[in-house]
């Protein structure tokens, strides 16, 4: 029998880290800017605790960065106020603010929330892309490119599988 030994200050930390985060996301109230203040802690699973939590098209795509049909998408459609989370993890990703009609097929943003998300090179159709992954969970959401509307210029084509949506 193994024992877990835990580090008091470690612990005590955690716990403090996670007030602030309620505290602030209580505080932000549409979840917009603030509502991501710090880095999020790594959220890791097993491969077939995944498998457990996530529908199979959820599955591949964020933990295999397959990609979703264009249009298939629920989300593609969401007006309303509120947040979209990744929907392995449930960390605020964008804004409803912040989300425009790309004409693509996928839910699209012009921006997204503070140290929600991470980005990579992907060359994998060979071509180079920048892939955008779930910062807390590194589940794969979709890739940004760079003809958005402003002010950023940016478009984040989201899989929508890879999403929820939190109304405001």
């Amino acid at each position: 029998m193994s024992t877990i030994t835990f580090d008091r200050r470690a612990l005590l930390g955690l716990g403090a880290g996670a007030a602030v985060a309620a505290l602030a996301w209580r505080m932000a109230g549409e979840g917009d800017a603030a509502a991501v203040a710090a880095t999020p802690a790594p959220f890791k699973l097993t491969d077939a605790e995944w498998r457990k939590r996530l529908s199979p098209e959820a599955y591949k795509v964020l933990r295999q960065a397959a990609t979703e049909f264009p249009n298939t998408s629920p989300l593609n459609a969401e007006h309303r106020k509120g947040l979209f989370v990744c929907a392995g993890c449930a960390l605020p990703l964008f804004s409803s603010t912040r989300k425009f009609d790309s004409g693509t097929g996928w839910p699209s943003f012009w921006d997204h929330l503070p140290h929600a998300i991470g980005e990579r090179s992907d060359a994998s159709l060979g071509e180079e892309r920048t892939e955008v992954h779930c910062a807390r969970c590194a589940g794969h959401l979709g890739h940004v490119f760079n003809d958005g509307p402003q002010p950023t210029g940016l478009r984040y084509c989201m899989n929508g599988v890879a999403m929820a949506f939190k109304p405001a």
